[in-house]
């Protein structure tokens, strides 16, 4: 799947929604803790809810490794499914991965060959021969850490180097020589919303990942509004705000009505910004 593929399903859902399967067993229906694999189970239910609204599901691997062995099986009959069932569907594996070359490689296989991914997130403190075996995949993406929406994350990421530029600055400059703009994007706080002017000084054309609307406080106008090019550019996450909505049986109802309501916000954004 390249940018225009990516960019013609948000046309034609009008919505640039991502669902972040992050599923907590603590917090899933506890109707759902007799079944046989109660994870992939919610995981299903959300996916059947919330597909018609959104172009991409985010696994988030800590949700699924704790687990163990049974959390890899879960996550892999989840994958499964949604392959099957929606062909069309956007899949990035929220791994935050960043090693040596060689174990790169093996990552890259495991995610992209194995599990069957269209990409996965990386920290790209190591360099550039940590991210280039997973750019090797054709139709592969790599979503790069760029500005992040954690409290904590200014310690590092807004440290202002000799020449005034800012560390995440730097990083994004450096990292999109790497790739380029149909296999690699960057993710950007929603909570640093006004600092997407900045960032998109540098990749005015790359998509961006945008976790951190809705349960962390961003907000969508402002995403759109510092955010958005003339290809839309965003994937905007929802997990808490969507998955969790109710622990009822009516949970996926709920999912779904939540996920339709930011699919309606998003449509009317992208008549506004002339996208559909």
């Amino acid at each position: 799947m390249n940018s225009q593929d990516l960019f013609g399903n948000i046309q034609k859902k009008q919505s640039f929604l991502c669902v972040g399967l992050d599923t907590d067993l603590n917090k899933i229906p506890e109707f759902l803790l007799s079944k046989e694999d109660p994870i992939f189970e919610f995981n299903k239910r959300i996916v059947e809810a919330t597909a018609q609204y959104a172009v991409a599901f985010k696994p988030n691997l800590a949700f699924y490794e704790y687990q163990g062995a049974q959390g890899w099986i879960s996550l892999q009959k989840t994958v499964k499914f949604i392959r099957q069932n929606y062909p069309d569907i956007f899949l990035i594996a929220d791994a935050k991965r960043g090693d040596i070359g060689n174990t790169s490689k093996m990552y890259a296989k495991a995610f992209f060959q194995h599990f069957g991914f269209d990409a996965i997130t990386l920290s790209p403190y190591m360099g550039q021969d940590t991210v280039t075996p997973f750019l090797e995949y054709e139709g592969k993406w790599v979503v790069m850490l760029g500005l992040t929406s954690n409290e904590s994350a200014a310690e590092l990421q807004l440290l202002p180097l000799h020449d005034g530029q800012r560390l995440f600055e730097r990083v994004i400059e450096t990292s999109m020589h790497w790739g380029h703009e149909n296999n690699m994007m960057y993710v950007v706080g929603a909570t640093k919303a006004q600092m997407l002017e900045d960032v998109r000084r540098l990749v005015p054309h790359h998509f961006l990942l945008i976790p951190g609307v809705g349960e962390q406080g961003g907000s969508l106008e402002d995403v759109v509004k510092y955010g958005m090019n003339s290809q839309c550019g965003l994937l905007v996450n929802s997990s808490r705000g969507i998955i969790y909505a109710d622990h009822s049986q009516r949970f996926a109802e709920v999912a779904a009505a939540k996920a339709m309501e930011l699919q309606q916000q998003m449509a009317t954004h992208l008549k506004a910004q002339g996208c559909i």
